[in-house]
């Protein structure tokens, strides 16, 4: 079994210690470098490649979110989980749409971050419950705004099931669940969530659930699929189940589709 490289790089060096401890402490994870500063990660990428950094918010040069999006325009970055102790919409907002993969506050148990760390690496986003709840709420709640005529220009680039498909992602059903809803074969769901992906330029489930958001696509289906609060049986639009099917990973098994 190959262990999933990690970088840890948080400013305070408790919290680093207290990481390396327990996720070194597993026989599937490495950690192969430690940064302080959001201004390290590049550098530490370069000379580590690790398959995922679990990165800090709150930094005193560079922050983790202005890092997570530096990292995440490089065609063989890392995956990005978040760690932060607070969860405010906008931020948690920002992390997704620069391509992190996973949100998980610092309370949350070691052994959830573990697997957190391990999910995303096999290429499933991840958010913490708690983060999740007022995503859907922020969802519910917010008004249009200037990214609407940009997201619907970028879905307008999408074929009629290709669009079909990414609303249902949006709505949080699994690849079983749109199959079944579109009468087609999961397969052929996996293929299509490909398609819109590489077309998008997108990273993850995370953001074609964030594109149909802003594009209003959920607003319109919303009454029949409950879009704003998941698919109606308690799931989040960025519930992710396609593992190892896009591209970022340099072994061939990036974020999930």
């Amino acid at each position: 079994m190959t262990a999933i490289r990690l970088l840890l790089v948080d400013d305070d060096p408790l919290v680093r210690a207290g990481l390396s401890f327990m996720m070194g402490g597993a026989a599937d994870i490495e950690i192969v470098g430690e940064g302080a500063d959001g201004s390290e990660v590049e550098h530490l990428v370069d000379r580590t490649r690790p398959d995922v950094v679990l990165m800090d918010i709150r930094m005193p040069t560079v922050d983790g979110l202005t890092a997570t999006e530096l990292l995440r325009r490089r065609p063989d970055a890392p995956q990005v989980v978040v760690l932060t102790t607070f969860h405010a919409d906008d931020q948690v907002l920002r992390a997704l749409r620069a391509g992190a993969a996973g949100f998980v506050l610092k309370d949350t148990p070691p052994a959830e971050i573990l697997d957190a760390v391990r999910r995303v690496a096999a290429g499933d986003p991840v958010l913490s419950p708690a983060v999740t709840r007022q995503l859907m709420a922020h969802a519910a709640g917010a008004r249009p705004d200037t990214r609407r005529g940009a997201a619907r220009e970028r879905i307008a680039e999408l074929g009629e099931r290709e669009r079909e498909v990414a609303v249902a992602v949006g709505r949080g059903a699994s690849n079983a669940e749109i199959a079944a809803e579109l009468y087609m074969s999961v397969a052929s769901v996996k293929t299509h969530v490909s398609r819109i992906l590489a077309r998008l330029g997108l990273n993850n489930r995370v953001q074609i659930a964030l594109l149909t958001y802003d594009a209003g696509l959920l607003d319109e289906h919303g009454h029949e699929h409950g879009a704003a609060h998941g698919d109606g049986h308690g799931r989040a639009p960025w519930r992710g189940d396609d593992r190892g099917q896009g591209p970022g990973r340099r072994d061939g098994h990036g974020p999930g589709r």
